[in-house]
């Protein structure tokens, strides 16, 4: 009975938390994110998966002008202070879920430490993001290299972490389909009838 409660809960958690997370990246990716490569002509801080250095920095911050450097603060990074938070529910919601038939649960472990990974390496990098705005012109090439850092950490991490949920859930549908039908008791068998 609990572990159907459970059981129950984790998957409306991983429906709720995931609609959420999917309606925060469409915004992101199609208004923020979309409106900064528009001001700026180049790739937003968050959509550069393999990091970027210092000349791509004030590259970028310099391109923006004040303006698309205020917009990154108060229009992208609200957004992208929700979603690291939505996607580690989501994730850890559905790998709870579909890990509860699983005999080994490290799997479900090792995927819940990736995704809190994930999450904290993208509020890492929205700290330096907006590091670097706050410092601007006088960007520290440390400070570059540091929120690069927690870009591509970020990036490998939520890869690892979605591959897994895939894996568990792929797990869980291949044990649904070989679980063995319940087998009819001898009380359940139908009985002959015999004629006379």
């Amino acid at each position: 009975m609990m572990n159907r409660v459970f059981s129950r809960r984790a998957g409306v958690s991983a429906v709720f938390f995931g609609l959420i997370g999917t309606l925060i990246y469409l915004l992101m990716i199609n208004v923020t994110l979309a409106k900064i490569e528009s001001i700026s002509g180049q790739l937003p801080f968050d959509m550069r998966p393999f990091g970027y250095g210092p000349t791509d920095a004030i590259s970028l911050l310099g391109a923006l002008g004040v303006e698309g450097r205020g917009y990154y603060l108060s229009h992208q990074i609200p957004l992208d202070t929700l979603y690291p938070a939505m996607l580690a529910l989501t994730l850890i919601a559905a790998m709870c879920w579909f890990g509860q038939r699983m005999p080994n649960s490290k799997l479900v472990g090792l995927g819940i430490i990736l995704s809190v990974g994930a999450a904290l390496c993208d509020y890492a990098e929205n700290l330096g993001i907006m590091a670097m705005i706050w410092s601007w012109p006088d960007v520290s090439i440390p400070l570059v290299y540091a929120a690069s850092t927690a870009t591509i950490f970020k990036s490998a991490f939520t890869s690892l972490a979605v591959l897994l949920a895939l894996l568990i859930g792929f797990n869980w549908a291949r044990q649904s389909k070989a679980a063995p039908r319940p087998r009819m008791g001898m009380a359940d068998q139908p009985t002959a009838t015999t004629v006379e």
